[in-house]
């Protein structure tokens, strides 16, 4: 009750006043049942500019640290996620990776969105980054369909460390919904979760347009702070690799070497 009169009586008139953001693809979200929305993730402002468009909740997984804050500023900072609907996520090891999956299944089970951002932080420049394998394992297990959304001027209003966003035109872009049902059963497969996840990626590439990094955003970051190349191939192009033989089913294009 308390997300959807903040949303409504706050939220939404807010920003339809100050930005204006243009929605895309509204009609591929199901008006019923569960799904992952898939976006990419480019400023602080993703975490309320998408969701808020979006009739039905959205639970966001949220990194913990938004509901850890200390003095005034960390309390509302609390009160605002806990508000948009976003679930604290603790992101310090494996074990509470599994925690964060378990908890995304849940929302799923209850038939309701999930949201995530593959990259598993913002991008620092405004690129793409090589998505994390927990978005294929969680489409997998719930079988919920997968819904690409890309998130376009976010960047340029809000840049990380900018406190306050810029009044600049926004859009947001849904895809079609994508099917991994040819991988039923195959979620402890390592090479199935990173083909599912480039799927993901790809359709988010073509609603984004941005410039792909066949790197993790994280490990960029890392190197750029250290003044040294980051690990990974470098920027790519997106186009035909051979698919996975046996029991992987064909899938759409995969990054490959421009």
């Amino acid at each position: 009750m308390f997300y959807f009169a903040f949303k409504s009586v706050v939220l939404v008139p807010l920003l339809r006043w100050l930005f204006r953001p243009r929605v895309e693809g509204m009609e591929h979200l199901p008006g019923t049942g569960a799904a992952i929305i898939a976006g990419n993730h480019l400023s602080f402002s993703d975490h309320f500019m998408m969701p808020v468009m979006v009739r039905r909740r959205i639970s966001f997984l949220a990194k913990m640290e938004y509901f850890t804050g200390a003095g005034l500023r960390g309390r509302l900072t609390a009160a605002f996620f806990r508000g948009i609907g976003a679930i604290p996520v603790d992101r310090s090891g494996k074990e509470a990776a599994q925690a964060a999956v378990d908890t995304a299944l849940g929302v799923l089970e209850r038939g309701e969105l999930l949201g995530i951002y593959p990259e598993g932080t913002r991008s620092h420049d405004g690129r793409l980054y090589k998505g994390r394998v927990g978005v294929a394992a969680m489409a997998l297990k719930s079988g919920a369909p997968v819904i690409p959304c890309a998130m376009i001027g976010t960047f340029e209003a809000q840049p990380t460390g900018r406190r306050l966003p810029r009044l600049v035109p926004i859009t947001i872009r849904f895809g079609e919904p994508l099917d991994f049902s040819r991988y039923d059963g195959m979620h402890d497969h390592r090479a199935v979760l990173r083909a599912v996840t480039d799927e993901i990626m790809y359709a988010i590439l073509k609603l984004s347009e941005q410039e792909y990094v066949d790197t993790y955003a994280t490990e960029a970051r890392a190197a750029l702070g250290a003044n040294r190349p980051p690990t990974g191939t470098g920027v790519r192009t997106w186009g035909p690799r051979p698919e996975p033989t046996g029991r992987l089913a064909q899938g759409t294009d995969r990054p490959a070497a421009a």
